[in-house]
Parts: structure tokens; C-alpha cells; sequence
């Protein structure tokens, strides 16, 4: 029934990231140090109600585990490569084993960062299209190649080692970024994502060059059509200057990228250079043509901005994170759209190749909430496995998530006992602050907690917030409402949070102290 928002760190000015599972259903003044308790015992819940457990181990550097559309008896793992062969194995979802022998097997190259990267499924894999296409390396070339299941029998375990076609090539400069991931979109298209081309700094400014250049990219093709295929007509560069398979550009290595099965939005995990992760978002109403801003920009920050064009022109990432803590790479992950773990959804998975952490967060009006690191809750997994090197997440047909370690491992993260029950807590002088809380939490605070059926019975006691704070109206309270009040300072019209007719330092503060509530 409530809504969670994420807390600013209002003390030492705004840290905007914190994780709070509370949000305020009645914007009243509140006690400081109550607030504080129930915040403090929030950003170390550890009860989201998620753990793992391992499916599978000895396998060979697995770097991606994905599903045929509607198949919920097989999971396909991607193994990098063993020697020089990288291959796909497929786990027995029913029987709960692997299966003997190889789906398919690719020569591939095997210096740095080289294999076999991607896998994707024709969306008609059961309805006449029994093709499947991998992304690999090989000599100094990334390849797209098409095969088709044996005996054009979709439910076969194996492809027709002799129908591999070839849909793409284009050259690698160097053996390291070389992207990897390919997927259908809603849309029917084939998405690849490309990488810069390796070595640092992107020293060719492939993800900046449109004009001859596929690396640095996320292409997007219609194999559907043409030969060995087509590029959509309202692929953004199509018929101006710029390569027509391009959707978007400025991408250093977007490693694991998945669309939302529920809302077609495109999310990207895009490894840093030396200081900054970021996870990029596209929506799904999105016409293409994005720059993500490498080698401009890593992550928020100014990287290398020679030659480059206004900050302004590009899309900057919804989530960032540095490389303290021996973080090094992002693995990007999924949305949540399962069945098992129902308080899950929406939230977006993904976490960091060196130190193995995985973090959750939900993106709403555009802003992040619900910040949450979970690594302690996946690992050690319930039969006491480690996560290490984490290369990839991964989903299944019914929407639960994986976990690919390179040492051999997949895990499958699973629920546990639901969180603790949250309704509106309200305290304070007035007894009119009401947070999201558990029961529990509240009696901390002396609270009185009400259930959700109090809530039906006396909506009094759990409105939904009004927002004199969210000056564009635009559902949340953030940097942007905070420039309208300095806008206005000094004068009596304009946004007006306290209502005194003066914008000043009490307007500035409420809007500090409402800072990215969500108002649904």
C-alpha cells in the first residue's frame, strides 16, 4: 500500500544515494532523533527476504545463463571459452541437472577479455524460427553468427553445427572491450552491444565517431529482412550522416545489458575506466540516437572533453559507483519480473565483477530509491558457496534471476521469509509523522503503528503526501525543484514550500529535508 523512497543524508549536506525503506505518507515536522532511529535500523535491514543457492559448478568461465522465449524446463549457459573453445551448455530446470554434451560449440580466440560473449534466442524460437545467435571473437574480428536448432526442432538439446551463418563481423583494435551482449528487444530487433575497442581512454574516439565506426555502440538490426540483414528505417542515423545500424553511441563497454520484460526499457551496464561504474538507462519510448558521453565523460565526470560537444547533447547514468572497496567492473543485471519473489518486483539487479557485491535499486519519475547492497544475503548461498567474480546475472522464462561466477559456478537467487510487514508509523509531538515502517521498528520510536486495514478504515491516518517541495511537479522532490527556490530567492512569488510568502532559507531547508521523496 506504501510507497518506499530512498533518504538524503541531511546532516553532511546531500548525500542522495543513502538507502532508506521508508517513505513519509504525512509531511509534518518530526522529531529528529526518532527519525534517526528508524533510519538507522533502515540502511541495515538485511531483510529483504533474498538468498541463493548453487545450481551448478565445474563449468568453464561462465559469462552469461539466458532462456528460449517461453521455455521454463532449460536454462543455456555460456561458457567463454575452454581452451579455445567457447561453448553452451544447457541446465535441466525440471531434473535439476546438467545435461551431458554441448548445445553448441564456437572456435574462439582466448587472449584477455576474447570468447564466446552472447547468446540470444529468435523471439519466433517456437513459432517457425528456431534460430539462435551468438557474439563472439575471433582473429581480430567480433562476429555475430546465426544457427539453427537440428532438425529445425526447437525442443532439441542441440544446433546444427553446420547451419552457422554469419550476420555480422567487424575489426577489434585491441583484445580487451569488446562488449558482448546481444538480445532481442520488444521491438523484434537484434540489439549488440559493441565496446570501444579496447586498450584505455579509447584512444581511436570510437564512441564518439558516428560516421565509420561500429564500436562504442549499441547497434540495433532487423534480421528478419535483407541479407544477411536489414537495418531498421527508423534507426536514428538512417539516411543522415552516421552508420545506419547505430541506435546509440558514447558506450566504453557495456558489458550485461537486459530489457525490462515488463516495460521494454533498455538498461545497460557499462564498465569505468579508472574511477567510475555506471549503470545507463534508455526507455522504452526512447527514438535511439542517445550519447552515452565516452570518452567525454566517466560516468558523471569529465574523462577526456577535447573535441567534444555540450555536456547538454548527452545522456548522462541514472546510478554511478568508484572504485573504492576493491570494486573494479560492473556486471549489469535485470529488473526483477518473477514470480517467487513477488516484494522484488521492479527492483534492478546488478552488482561488481572484483568484489563481488550485488546492489538493488528501483528507478522511479527517474530517481533512484530504495538503495540496498544484498551481497550478504546471497552469499554464502543457503548451502554455504561464496559468489566470487561475478560475470554475469541472468534470467529464466518465469523471470527468477541467476548469478554466473567465472570460477565455474551459477547460482540462483531465491526468496527466503517475506520481509517484516510495513504500515504508516506515526510519531512525534503531534503524532501526525508517519513513515513507512515495520511494527517492530516503530515501537522503537514509541510509534503507533497502523496496519493496512487501518489504513482503509481511516485514510486520515495514511495520505499520500502532498508536495509543496516538487515545484515542476514532476512526482519527486530533487535538484531541479531546489533551482526553482533559488530562482525565486529573495522574492514572494515563485515556489513557496513553507507558504510564508518569502523564499528564503526556510523554503531552501524544506526542500533539503523532503529531498527525493516520491509522490505517487
Amino acid at each position: 500500500m506504501f510507497t518506499r523512497v530512498a533518504a538524503g543524508c541531511l546532516v553532511a549536506g546531500l548525500c542522495l544515494v543513502a538507502a532508506s525503506e521508508f517513505s513519509v505518507e504525512k509531511q509534518h515536522p518530526a522529531a529528529s532523533d526518532d527519525i534517526t532511529t528508524l533510519m538507522r535500523n533502515g540502511e541495515s535491514r538485511g531483510n529483504s527476504g533474498l538468498a541463493s543457492i548453487r545450481i551448478a559448478n565445474g563449468l568453464s568461465r561462465p559469462v552469461f545463463v539466458t532462456h528460449a522465449p517461453g521455455d521454463e524446463s532449460r536454462l543455456f549457459i555460456v561458457e567463454q571459452r575452454s581452451g579455445s573453445t567457447g561453448r553452451v551448455r544447457i541446465y535441466d530446470l525440471d531434473s535439476e541437472e546438467m545435461l551431458s554434451g554441448y548445445f553448441l560449440t564456437q572456435s574462439v580466440n582466448t587472449s584477455s577479455e576474447q570468447g564466446l560473449l552472447g547468446l540470444a534466442f529468435h523471439p519466433d524460437y517456437y513459432n517457425g524460427s528456431p534460430y539462435v545467435y551468438i557474439n563472439y571473437t575471433s582473429g581480430s574480428s567480433t562476429y555475430i553468427k546465426r544457427f539453427t536448432a537440428t532438425s529445425n526442432d526447437p525442443n532439441s538439446n542441440t544446433v546444427n553445427a553446420s547451419s552457422g551463418t554469419t550476420i555480422m563481423n567487424f575489426s577489434q583494435s585491441y583484445t580487451n572491450h569488446n562488449g558482448g551482449w546481444i538480445g532481442f528487444g520488444p521491438d523484434g530487433y537484434l540489439y549488440i552491444s559493441t565496446g570501444d575497442g579496447g586498450s584505455a581512454g579509447d584512444p581511436g574516439n570510437n564512441g564518439q565517431d558516428i560516421t565509420n565506426e561500429r564500436l562504442g555502440k549499441m547497434l540495433r538490426i532487423d534480421v528478419d529482412s535483407g541479407s544477411p540483414y536489414s537495418n531498421p528505417a527508423d534507426n536514428p542515423f538512417v539516411g543522415i550522416t552516421g552508420d545506419d545500424e547505430i541506435w546509440s553511441y558514447g558506450l566504453r563497454n557495456a558489458w550485461r545489458c537486459s530489457f525490462d520484460k515488463d516495460t521494454g526499457d533498455l538498461w545497460m551496464g557499462d564498465v569505468g575506466q579508472y574511477n567510475w561504474e555506471e549503470v545507463s538507462f534508455q526507455p522504452a519510448s526512447s527514438a535511439g540516437g542517445e550519447n552515452y558521453g565516452w570518452r567525454c565523460y566517466e560516468g558523471d565526470h569529465a574523462y577526456n572533453t577535447s573535441g567534444c560537444d555540450s555536456a547538454s547533447t548527452m545522456e548522462f547514468p541514472v546510478f554511478e559507483y568508484n572504485h573504492s572497496s576493491g570494486r573494479c567492473s560492473i556486471t549489469g543485471g535485470y529488473v526483477y519480473r518473477g514470480q517467487d519473489i513477488p516484494w522484488m518486483d521492479s527492483f534492478y539487479f546488478f552488482g561488481d565483477y572484483c568484489s563481488g557485491e550485488t546492489w538493488i535499486f528501483r528507478l522511479v519519475g527517474g530517481n533512484v530509491v530504495d538503495y540496498e547492497e544484498i551481497t550478504n544475503q546471497l552469499s554464502p548461498s543457503v548451502d554455504g558457496y561464496n559468489i566470487g567474480s561475478i560475470t554475469s546475472y541472468g534470467e529464466d522464462a518465469r523471470g527468477e534471476l541467476y548469478v554466473c561466477d567465472l570460477g565455474g559456478e551459477v547460482f540462483k537467487i531465491i526468496p527466503t521469509e517475506p520481509p517484516a510487514a510495513e504500515a504508516a508509523c506515526c510519531f512525534g509531538t503531534d503524532n501526525t509523522t508517519c513513515v513507512n515502517a515495520t511494527e517492530a521498528l516503530c515501537n522503537t520510536v514509541n510509534g503507533d503503528w497502523h496496519s493496512d486495514e487501518d489504513c482503509l478504515n481511516t485514510p486520515d491516518l495514511c495520505l499520500q503526501p502532498d508536495c509543496p517541495t516538487d515545484c515542476d511537479s514532476d512526482g519527486v522532490t530533487n535538484v531541479n525543484d531546489l533551482l526553482a527556490i533559488i530562482a525565486g530567492w529573495g522574492g514572494s512569488t515563485g515556489c513557496d514550500p513553507t507558504g510564508d510568502g518569502q523564499i528564503d532559507v526556510n523554503d531552501l531547508l524544506q526542500v533539503i529535508a523532503q529531498w527525493n521523496i516520491v509522490c505517487e
